[in-house]
């Protein structure tokens, strides 16, 4: 198997001792291509239709921010690996530790879960117990939702006049009341990433009174990841969850890996909250994935050149859009539902209004002959 991840190594995981032993595992699966070349030849290969899985024949699917490009080529015979081993229950250990090592943590300080959305739901679910939630009213609050039936306690503020998280805002809304403030960096759907300084001020200061959760799902695809991320506060010690994800830049939406990072006791009671038990092919998946740079510079290159050509396409049909460091783009169109029925009458599949904000549309990055499509038709749409 690819890299040196075998089931040997994945079944000896949980035994091996020492940081030295954990090193070495650890640096048998980098990769040693040259950057943003495909890293295989098979790399990057249209998905063949599904019936259960995927875009359907002839679907331009752009309205998941997911990565038709993965997921990594060392992926694959990984997960068959570990399929074979399914009779028995796996050990999340030896990801966990992979996570913390390449960021800098502790072991016990990575929570895993089923996508991060599920340990997003069990942060959600573990600090509304103790107080409010205040998040921005614009942001991917599918797991804020779950807590909210459930009886927490939300308090949405109002975004900027420029699409801007509104950190001052924010900060005046936290009181002795409330036990979590939910940040998304970048944020979906709008894209816009938040000064790096500005945030981590605010989450100095924040932190101070509630604990302070950054979704960090597309921080891969950031020109900076290391320094628009909060990760360096997790390291210090101070009150604030950095969430991540596999299903963005590493193309495995469909496997639902997911994990959070933060202080000792945070991942105690993360743990505590999150449902459900990770298989085997999940971490196979995740260890084969988790240092495959070739692969990540692949995917985040295709990104680049698929949102460059819908801002060009987006300019020429005169609309406009958000600035975003993203897999996806906020584009301001006179009816977004109508464009949404347009883009499905040529099968191309993209979002529609969120809520009552019918003037914006998010278009995913795919595939670049389905962002073709994309681009042809919004020039068409609104030319003609």
């Amino acid at each position: 198997m690819a890299d040196g991840f075998s089931r040997r190594l994945f079944l000896r995981s949980g035994a091996m001792g020492g940081a030295a032993a954990l090193a070495g595992a650890c640096a048998s699966v980098q990769t040693t291509q040259p950057a943003v070349a495909a890293p295989t030849p098979s790399a990057g290969a249209a998905p063949r239709p599904h019936p259960l899985f995927g875009p359907k024949p002839g679907v331009a699917l752009l309205s998941r921010n997911e990565n038709p490009y993965g997921p990594s080529p060392k992926v694959v015979p990984a997960v068959a690996e570990a399929s074979a081993l399914g009779a028995f229950y796996a050990d999340t250990g030896y990801l966990a530790s992979m996570i913390a090592e390449k960021n800098g943590i502790a072991p016990e300080q990575v929570s895993l879960s089923t996508g991060s959305g599920e340990g997003l739901a069990a942060v959600a679910m573990a600090w509304g117990a103790k107080g409010k939630i205040v998040v921005p009213t614009l942001f991917w609050e599918t797991t804020v939702l779950y807590a909210e039936r459930k009886g927490v306690k939300v308090q949405r503020v109002p975004l900027t006049a420029d699409w801007d998280i509104d950190l001052a805002a924010m900060e005046a809304a936290v009181d002795d009341s409330v036990s979590l403030v939910h940040i998304c960096n970048p944020n979906n759907p709008t894209g816009k990433l938040l000064d790096p300084a500005a945030l981590r001020a605010f989450c100095l200061r924040v932190s101070k009174k509630a604990t302070v959760i950054v979704d960090e799902a597309y921080n891969e695809l950031t020109d900076d990841p290391a320094g628009n991320s909060m990760m360096d506060l997790v390291r210090a010690g101070e009150n604030v969850i950095v969430a991540r994800t596999f299903s963005k830049i590493y193309g495995m939406a469909g496997m639902r890996i997911g994990y959070m990072m933060s202080s000792p006791a945070h991942a105690e009671l993360i743990n505590a909250h999150v449902m459900s038990w990770m298989g085997a092919p999940q971490i196979a998946a995740a260890v084969a994935a988790y240092n495959d740079e070739d692969f990540l510079a692949f995917s985040k290159a295709k990104v680049v050149e698929a949102r460059e050509m819908v801002k060009a396409a987006v300019k020429a049909a005169g609309l406009s859009h958000l600035p975003a460091e993203t897999n996806f783009l906020y584009v301001k169109v006179p009816d977004a539902a109508a464009l949404q029925k347009a883009m499905e009458a040529k099968m191309i599949s993209i979002r529609g209004p969120y809520g009552k904000l019918t003037q914006w549309s998010r278009v995913s990055m795919g595939r670049i002959e389905d962002v073709e499509r994309y681009c042809t038709a919004l020039k068409e749409y609104y030319q003609a």
